[in-house]
This record gives structure tokens, sequence and C-alpha cells, in this order.
């Protein structure tokens, strides 16, 4: 072995991280051992802030340094639509088409029968409640276009067929079986614009 001990363990844990393969572990390890002392306190002390301050916005879910997120805070935003998304990914994806100007409710999660997470899983009785408490006209769901997320944007559908609210999915663009982070921009933009509405 002719690497160090303490630069294997380092390596090890970088690779543990998603899209980090043991190579490129390796190279993060080699670069941050040539970076200043002082700039890898700075990357620990803001790792170990963002953990200590970085919590779930109360309405949305989305990620946040306090109470309300970022978009929750945003008075120029259409509170009267909501856009249900299944991760914070996914509505970081929408977010960067500059095409939404609503607001977001984060299920962290969707409906899927074989790893057993079924709908009390998920934050839709939140949902529920903030459509009924803000007068929301319109819900789009922006599952991902898979199986279990047409699962989960049926029974979302169904759950708000008794309200008057308008429920929309995204549509054109959007490939069966892929996941939004992945979609480009003009892809986002494109099925947000030309959104259906979800027949229960």
């Amino acid at each position: 072995m002719f690497l160090p001990k303490r630069f294997i363990e380092v390596s090890a844990r970088l690779s543990s991280l998603p899209g980090i393969g043991p190579k490129a572990a390796d190279r993060l390890v080699f670069y941050l051992l040539d970076q200043p002392e002082e700039d890898i306190h700075a990357l620990a002390e803001a790792l170990m802030a963002a953990k200590r301050e970085i919590t779930f916005c109360r309405r949305c879910g989305n990620l946040a340094q306090g109470d309300l997120c970022e978009v929750c805070q945003d008075s120029s935003r259409d509170a009267k639509l909501l856009c249900v998304v299944e991760e914070i990914r996914d509505l970081s994806a929408i977010e960067k088409t500059g095409a939404y100007r609503g607001l977001y409710h984060v299920l962290h999660g969707r409906i899927d029968p074989i790893a057993r997470v079924g709908p009390g899983e998920l934050q839709l009785d939140r949902l529920v409640e903030r459509i009924r408490l803000d007068d929301v006209r319109e819900v789009i769901i922006a599952t991902n276009p898979n199986f279990n997320g047409d699962i989960t944007a049926m029974y979302i559908a169904k759950l708000l067929a008794a309200s008057e609210v308008r429920v929309t999915r995204i549509a054109t663009g959007i490939p069966k079986g892929s996941d939004l982070e992945f979609a480009d921009m003009f892809t986002l933009t494109q099925a947000l614009e030309k959104r259906t509405d979800v027949q229960t």
C-alpha cells in the first residue's frame, strides 16, 4: 500500500458520497492536500454550519435557514399556484428554468408499493390543509414520469377530486421513466407551460 492510511480514510469517506467513485475521491484528496490549511478549515466549518443551521421549511418542506425557505418568503410569488414535487432536487430543477413563479409542496418521497411507502409517509395531509387555508386555485403535480410517480400523481388527483381546485400535471417533453433533475431547462419549461388536467 503506497498511500498513507489517513489518505485512504478520507478517500473512502468521499467515495461514499453520491456520484463520487474511488478515482474521483482520490483526485479530490490530492486536490485538498494541495490547498492552504485555512481553506480546508473554512470548508469544514461551512459544512458543519450547514448541517447545524439548514432545516426544512415549515410551509413547503424545502430547505431553509430559518422558519421559511427563500421561495415561501418571496412575496412576488403566486401563492394560489402550488407545484407538488417528490424531492427538493426536483424543486431545484424547476426553479432553474425561471418559468414557474408559484409556490411548492415537497412530498419527500413518492408512493412505492415495493418499498412499502404509502400515502401516509408523504406530506399529503399538509398539502390538503395548505390548499384549504391558502385558497389555492391550481395544483400542478410534478412527480416524476415513472411508475411510482404516476401512482402518486393519481392518488393526489383523487384526493383533491372533491375540492374546487384545478389539478394539472406537467406533460410534454418529460420522457416516461425519467427523473426531473436530469431534464434540461427547455424541456422542463415546456412541460410546465403545456401541463394538462389530470383525469380521475
